[in-house]
């Protein structure tokens, strides 16, 4: 006879625990910031980025996307007012 082993097989793991091991990537933080620069963070990915985020990724991306909005308005408005 064969003894068998007394290690169980590993169960799959479900994606919530998936999620938590990818932690926070560039596009998570990226889709994060620009989600909660609109208004529209889900509960789920606000407590994911409070969980497993670091705060200085959030903090350049909102300074980032700061900038780029002020850009992208000085130049729609250059635009409008040179067309006028």
């Amino acid at each position: 006879m064969k003894d068998k082993p007394d290690v169980m097989p590993a169960e799959p793991e479900s994606e919530d625990q998936q999620t938590a091991d990818k932690g926070t990537g560039f596009l998570s933080v990226v889709h994060s910031v620009l989600a909660a620069g609109l208004g529209v963070q889900s509960s789920k990915n606000r407590a994911r980025d409070f969980q497993q985020g670091r705060a200085v990724h959030f903090i350049v991306g909102g300074v980032l996307g700061t900038v780029l909005f002020v850009i992208a308005i000085v130049v729609f408005v250059n635009v409008i007012i040179r067309t006028a």
